[in-house]
């Protein structure tokens, strides 16, 4: 049976996203299952939501399964005291004749970009924030990035996504955008000063607003600790991740156009992918919307 390995996440909704698509092309979802609620519980535990006499050490034993079955390792937490925390490593499926062992990476795109694997998993975000190209006309979706993509600046490009969305949403008080104009791309076109971002998606917002409409606005950024929905109704407008926008409207803020997705997505590496670990990457991704067609 073939083995493809596969970057991923060490942690978080991405890997859960991931571990999910390939158990339900695989059928092990146990095998999933284990995984995602053993991470879940460390991540309670760090948060201090949870209490577990044994240290961390001996939780790190008790999960690992020598015979095959899920591998965990330890992560320094970026929280107060910098604890260690749980985190995944690997573990194997069966999917459509493959081994298709799954990897733990701090940055699976970066792996990639490296030549360290042919296939890895996600964050679009980092995608946009790291090597699609800053252009006048706004990127408004997956389907446009590869065409933003420099071949001279890496090999990697985006298959598809696995639709876990949430998107990159404009917000604005009521005073900013008045009673009747829609909170839409062309009201930043015409609005000039504070916008309010994650400064770590400067370069995303850039991406996804396009260069002309960003030329009027300040980038600023939340204090540290401060709530994102709460810095951008104290500016007046911004961008930032929403699924519902309830907390938003909490703070009185108008919802508007959702600009760009985030979720996670299939990256390949075109010049370390072959047609069997090609074939496999549209399977894991068939019936998304978000399939895109990549070129070798």
């Amino acid at each position: 049976m073939n083995r493809v390995s596969v970057a991923v996440p060490r942690k978080g909704r991405p890997l859960e996203a991931v571990l999910e698509r390939v158990a339900a092309r695989g059928g092990d979802t146990d095998l999933a299952d284990e995984v995602i609620s053993t991470l879940q519980y460390e991540k309670a535990l760090t948060k201090g939501n949870q209490s577990d006499e044994r240290g961390v050490y001996d939780r790190l034993a008790a999960y690992s399964d020598t015979d095959g079955g899920p591998e965990y390792t330890l992560l320094r937490d970026d929280r107060e005291g910098f604890p260690r925390r749980v985190v995944f490593d690997a573990c194997t499926f069966v999917v459509d004749g493959y081994e298709v062992q799954l990897v733990g990476r701090e940055e699976p795109f970066r792996a990639l970009r490296k030549h360290e694997f042919a296939l890895g998993f996600d964050s679009a975000d980092l995608v946009l924030e790291e090597v699609v190209g800053l252009e006048p006309e706004p990127l408004g979706s997956l389907s446009e990035v590869n065409d933003r993509i420099d071949p001279r600046d890496t090999d990697v490009r985006v298959v598809g996504g696995l639709g876990d969305t949430v998107h990159h949403t404009l917000l604005a008080d009521t005073e900013a955008v008045g009673a009747s104009t829609p909170l839409d791309r062309a009201f930043v076109d015409d609005y000039e000063g504070p916008f309010c971002i994650s400064p770590r998606y400067e370069r995303l917002v850039e991406a996804v607003l396009g260069t002309d409409a960003v030329e009027g606005l300040e980038f600023v950024y939340p204090e540290d600790g401060a709530e994102e929905e709460a810095a951008i109704a104290a500016v007046g407008a911004g961008a930032y991740l929403t699924v519902t926008g309830g907390t938003a409207r909490d703070h009185g803020l108008v919802v508007g156009e959702r600009l760009f997705p985030s979720e996670t997505v299939l990256l390949e590496n075109v010049g370390e992918v072959d047609e069997e670990a090609r074939s496999l990457a549209r399977h894991l991704v068939a019936g998304v919307e978000t399939e895109l067609t990549v070129e070798a």
